[in-house]
């Protein structure tokens, strides 16, 4: 079976639903997919004890009552199969879809740095713990350590908090005249500002970062640079996130190009491919409001109303300013890129060290030496590490793009030639 739209949205966080609803009016056929079971995508994760804001809720309702919009959860990406055609599959089926049209907006993941003991139960990323606690997670009592870079620490910490956690500190790579020079800043967005306030927490501490996570069989304890000073806390979960990474393998795959590590767009939003657009953090990292604003913009673009989309030009370039601004104060330290050591795993999933990887010159060299980023995770953990680390682009990802049924690739057969 071939299913056909008129324009394809993947993924529905902030900019898919913003992209879904600016279309909308146009009477366009859309599909909207995403991998989760509710529309929110990371930042409004939904789960027992995930307390949404109001705008998420709205934006939910909104889409409800599009009757043109049909929204697939639980689908993923498995392949493309043809000129503007798709392999998708859910938990029901696998079936193709041909579409007109198409926005990516599929988010970005964490960068996790790979240090002494990292892959030790008890560890997490920061992100990972937020979205873990939101799906039902038990902390109360539990002492925390949180570390990395960016505000994601401070809601992590909030998340933590309200669900009964022992905070001891909230570890901030970045120097206090940075974080200071970004704060001074937040008035010129003040809800940003306000967000801010609300999350301080007093075991703040900037220029700051993780050393090792201490344990045999689980966390214990972690070991940590605070200010030229070695510091050890006694813990049961260290959470770390380094920033975040945009998700580019889908769009590499369909051979948009990228602008650095982001996926390239135009003022349109639309990339390097003709009727392909991009929209939100896989174009850059910049926070909701960014991506809600560049998701309406493209879905304004790909129905044609660009009058609409123009008008939203302002708006967006308001808040890549807070995107720029944001960026700069959190650079990461170089620091960083020595915190593992030769038999610090940097593959989990393959166990492949730091000292197998360091002599070669370029992914897939290293790929072929050793397995890195042949396991499960599909290099989507350490491609991010070994990026950071040596500087290694990695390719586009070949079909199919997460694990399927047999059934779903056996629509495939049925594929008429390119």
């Amino acid at each position: 079976m071939i299913e056909t739209t008129d324009l394809l949205i993947i993924g529905a966080g902030p900019a898919g639903i913003a992209a879904a609803l600016a279309a909308a009016p146009s009477g366009a056929r859309i599909t909207l997919i995403d991998d989760n079971p509710l529309a929110g995508g990371q930042i409004w994760r939904d789960g027992p004890q995930a307390k949404l804001p109001t705008l998420a809720r709205q934006l939910r309702q909104d889409l409800q009552h599009h009757t043109n919009v049909r929204h697939y959860p639980a689908t993923r990406v498995i392949a493309q199969s043809g000129a503007r055609q798709l392999l998708l599959e859910d938990p029901q089926r696998g079936w193709r879809i041909h579409y007109d049209k198409l926005i990516l907006c599929t988010g970005a993941r964490e960068l996790l740095l790979p240090f002494p003991g990292w892959t030790l139960p008890g560890v997490t990323g920061a992100g990972g713990l937020q979205a873990l606690i939101k799906g039902g997670l038990p902390v109360s009592g539990q002492r925390l350590v949180i570390a990395g870079s960016g505000p994601l620490l401070l809601a992590s910490a909030a998340t933590a908090r309200q669900a009964g956690a022992d905070i001891l500190r909230v570890a901030e790579q970045a120097p206090r005249s940075a974080v200071a020079g970004f704060a001074a800043q937040l008035p010129r967005w003040p809800h940003k500002a306000l967000q801010a306030f609300g999350l301080f927490d007093r075991h703040y501490r900037t220029d700051t970062h993780v050393l090792a996570a201490l344990g045999s069989d689980r966390l214990e304890g972690v070991r940590l640079s605070q200010r030229g000073q070695i510091v050890e806390l006694a813990c049961e979960r260290l959470a770390c996130g380094f920033g975040l990474i945009p998700n580019t393998q889908l769009g590499q795959a369909l051979g948009c190009a990228l602008d650095g590590h982001a996926l390239a767009v135009d003022e349109w939003q639309t990339s390097s491919l003709v009727d392909h657009y991009a929209a939100g953090e896989c174009t850059g990292f910049g926070g909701s409001e960014l991506a809600l604003v560049e998701g309406a913009i493209a879905g304004h673009a790909a129905v044609g109303d660009r009058d609409a989309a123009r008008a939203l030009w302002s708006r967006r370039k308001r808040w890549q300013g807070f995107a720029d601004t944001l960026n700069h104060a959190f650079a990461l330290d170089p620091r960083l890129k020595s915190l593992a050591q030769p038999d610090t795993l940097v593959c989990r999933c393959e166990d492949v060290t730091y000292a197998a990887l360091s002599g070669h010159r370029d992914w897939r060299e290293a790929k072929l030496a050793s397995r890195c980023g042949m396991g499960a995770c599909q290099g989507r953990v350490c491609g991010g590490a070994t990026s950071h680390l040596f500087g290694w682009q990695q390719a586009a990802p070949r079909p199919p793009f997460s694990p399927a049924r047999i059934d779903t690739l056996l629509c495939l057969d049925d594929t008429p030639p390119a």
